[in-house]
């Protein structure tokens, strides 16, 4: 559709300079005076501040200087045209988020795609309908200002998380020092007063040393989920026969008078199955996962360890016959904090699953759960051989 001409208006001279404090800035741009009259008869109505401008190397200098809330922008114009100049915004860290609607004649369907495609939210056709133009500049303004709200409120919440995290890792981190005194003079009573006690008295003092030990346990996982997470975590990776880990973590999960089993089941190379890992970050995963299936296992229950090779990946299988989990919340335990309450008592810091997820992760590995409600739960991990 031909460009029309009107040669009676002028843009006002002095438009980069207009105070954008108060009112919703929309920066119009084509070359053709007359679109830009229409359009600023339009928004004016509706209290926007309008900023024509006939060019895209104009818009561009008046964007850079004074960003707008919103661009109208046409696709055909001589030097620079609407798509270059869109995406030369896209390109601006400072212009990127702000929305583009671009102006083309109902025959401009190829462009239309390619203003999509370069990061344009919407268009308007000529000729210009008012209640049209309205509603999509309205529409969009009010897009944009839900996501520039919604970005302040995670950037918000990220810090509240990072001031959380920051917490807890100081508070933990000095817990250890007084664990390590109270678990001292435990064992000098053990090692000096122990004859003297009652055979309840032993048992609360072996009870006491447990809670310690599980206690530091916890301060130790903490510390080192939010190491992983930082990404300062200095890993070992060395050959390690997987098999032989499996049991040495089994035997620390389950008593030797316990009803309760853990039968360790090797599929595919059974007694060699030798894997580069970090030993230590792979026993505590093998440990919280044989944990949590002991736990939540009944009386006489038989928690299986599955460890199978094939095609280069060995994949490990902790499967317990405990109260399951519902499908909607498998994404959910493998979050910070994340628990899910169940028929039985939930204990824990719950960052277990957490700091499994990021262990094997950080080996390049995958980590997942298959489970129902009132099935049990099958735990597992895969990771690559070589």
């Amino acid at each position: 559709m031909p460009k029309a001409c009107f040669n009676s208006w002028r843009m006002p001279p002095c438009y980069l300079e207009i105070t954008m404090n108060e009112k919703i800035s929309i920066l119009i741009v084509d070359d053709m005076a007359e679109n830009l009259r229409l359009l600023t008869t339009m928004l004016e109505q509706t209290d926007y501040l309008v900023r024509p401008a006939t060019s895209a190397k104009r818009a561009l200098a008046a964007a850079r200087q004074k960003p707008p809330s919103l661009i109208l922008l046409d696709i055909r114009m001589p030097e620079m045209d609407g798509l270059e100049m869109c995406r030369e915004l896209k390109a601006d860290e400072a212009l990127k988020d702000i929305p583009v609607i671009f102006i083309s004649a109902l025959s401009e369907t190829e462009e239309k795609i390619k203003a999509f495609e370069i990061g344009g939210v919407d268009y308007i056709t000529k000729p210009f309908q008012e209640r049209e133009v309205l509603a999509r500049v309205t529409a969009h303004l009010e897009l944009h200002r839900q996501k520039v709200e919604l970005e302040a409120i995670n950037r918000r919440l990220k810090e509240l998380e990072n001031l959380r995290d920051n917490l807890t890792h100081m508070i933990v981190h000095d817990m250890k020092g007084p664990l390590m005194v109270v678990n001292g003079h435990l064992d000098m009573i053990r090692m000096f007063d122990a004859a003297a006690l009652s055979k309840d008295g032993n048992h609360s003092l072996t009870e006491a040393q447990s809670g310690i030990k599980r206690l530091a346990r916890m301060v130790s996982e903490m510390l080192m989920v939010s190491k992983l997470e930082a990404g300062k975590l200095v890993s070992d990776f060395k050959p390690c026969n997987l098999s032989a880990l499996a049991r040495k973590a089994a035997a620390d999960i389950c008593p030797a008078k316990s009803p309760k089993q853990i039968q360790i089941n090797l599929v595919s190379h059974p007694e060699n199955v030798i894997v580069s890992l970090d030993e230590e970050l792979i026993e505590r995963v093998l440990q919280n996962l044989l944990g949590n299936a002991w736990k939540f296992s009944p009386e006489r229950g038989t928690v299986t360890l599955t460890i199978a090779a094939a095609d280069g990946r060995v994949r490990v299988e902790v499967n317990d016959a405990g109260p399951g989990i519902a499908p909607e919340f498998h994404q959910q335990i493998f979050e910070k904090f994340g628990q899910v309450a169940s028929g039985m008592s939930r204990q824990g810091t719950g960052l277990g699953l957490t700091f499994c997820k990021l262990a094997v992760e950080a080996h390049g590995g995958s980590i997942g759960v298959n489970s129902q409600a009132g099935q049990g739960s099958t735990f597992w991990f895969t990771l690559n051989l070589n």
